[in-house]
């Protein structure tokens, strides 16, 4: 395969924009193509344009999308010299793309899954002259406008041009995109999701397991997490109360400390819920201050229990076991470590991750 982006426009380009529509899962994977690439290219500075979707003029939502915890782990990662992460308001958004415009960039690469044609047109307005790679989705005859918009696509990235056939795990469909951007290779070893966890943030789980009594000596640590963006890939909060009961009824796990993980505002809910269930041991806990909060707790745990959502893949981050509840619809998105994961999925493709039951729960973690 010839790569997309040719060798003699790589080795003399200072800098590269990639653009994407992030979210916690999709950075799991993509960190390990954009690490792969710096290896490879060390001369290039790597700027990256997250795009928020949910770009709105509410001025009322604008702090809650400025303070997306993606921001914190993109920054941190050391990958990227320059990230454009102000795209939430339409102002915002505009004075981004006049600082992209700017940099002329020699190739913007987008990688959208999501509505591809408008990052076709948003890539291109970027650099007018530039090499512009990008994807693509079949053109509805209902949407024929999309076809100018995918021609100015110079050279299109394909959902999957590996040799192999079947199911893929999202993965290596990264890891393929990067193959056909540079013809990179990165091994299965390379893909494993990682996280690195400042020692400060580990210190403060620490404190907070302390804090509300919590004593590894003494027992497992449990975290589940109910909660997902789409209702249909969520757990009903009622499901979980049952989960601890029933849990703290079995020898294996009577001694067991739990945490339910619930965004910042779901927390009243969840604390309303263990105190009318009368719960012991257990506790509501979300990343209020910063993302790293997150993997620094769940690495104190014995076991996640998770519905389909970024906390599964952290869980493979930082080793510790996992139950994933999943629907059929996307099972790209299974953990990574089968080894350390067990996936749970609705009988039925049509079926929410709610047609999961507690007792199969169970079953799973004896």
């Amino acid at each position: 395969m010839t790569p997309l982006i040719p060798s003699e426009l790589l080795q003399k380009s200072e800098k590269i924009l990639f653009i994407a529509h992030l979210a916690l899962g999709d950075f799991t994977y993509l960190q390990n193509g954009f690490r792969a690439f710096a290896a490879a290219y060390p001369h290039i500075q790597i700027h990256l344009w997250v795009d928020e979707v949910r770009r709105t003029s509410d001025a009322t939502q604008w702090e809650g999308l400025r303070t997306y915890s993606l921001y914190d782990w993109v920054e941190e990662s050391g990958l990227f010299a320059k990230i454009y992460r102000k795209t939430y308001s339409p102002a915002l958004y505009a004075e981004s793309l006049r600082e992209a415009k700017a940099e002329h960039y020699p190739v913007v690469v987008s990688l959208a899954h999501v509505r591809p044609q408008q990052y076709a047109d948003l890539a291109r307005a970027i650099t007018p002259e530039g090499l512009v790679i990008g994807t693509r989705k079949p053109i509805s005859p209902l949407r024929p406008w999309h076809y100018f918009s995918y021609r100015k696509i110079d050279a299109v990235l394909t959902p999957y041009a590996g040799e192999d056939a079947g199911e893929h795990h999202i993965s290596g469909v990264y890891a393929d995109w990067f193959h056909q951007l540079t013809g990179l290779d990165i091994p299965v070893a390379e893909r494993y999701p990682f996280v690195h966890i400042p020692e400060a943030a580990l210190q403060q789980a620490q404190a907070q397991l302390a804090s509300w009594g919590f004593d590894a000596r003494k027992g497992p640590l449990v975290l589940l997490n109910p909660f997902a963006k789409s209702h249909k890939r969520g757990w009903p909060l009622e499901r979980i109360a049952e989960l601890i009961a029933r849990m703290q009824k079995q020898p294996k796990w009577a001694d067991a400390c739990f945490l339910i993980n619930a965004m910042p505002q779901e927390l009243a809910k969840v604390n309303a819920m263990v105190q009318s269930r009368g719960l012991q041991r257990t506790q509501a806990f979300s990343a209020v201050d910063n993302f790293f909060q997150l993997p620094a707790m769940l690495a104190q745990c014995d076991l996640i229990i998770s519905v389909e959502t970024s906390i599964m893949h952290l869980a493979n981050a930082v080793h510790v076991p996992v139950v994933a509840l999943m629907r059929k619809k996307n099972p790209e998105w299974a953990p990574f470590d089968s080894a350390n994961s067990t996936v749970l999925t609705a009988a039925q493709r049509s079926d929410w991750v709610k047609a999961i039951s507690v007792d199969q729960v169970l079953q799973v973690i004896g």
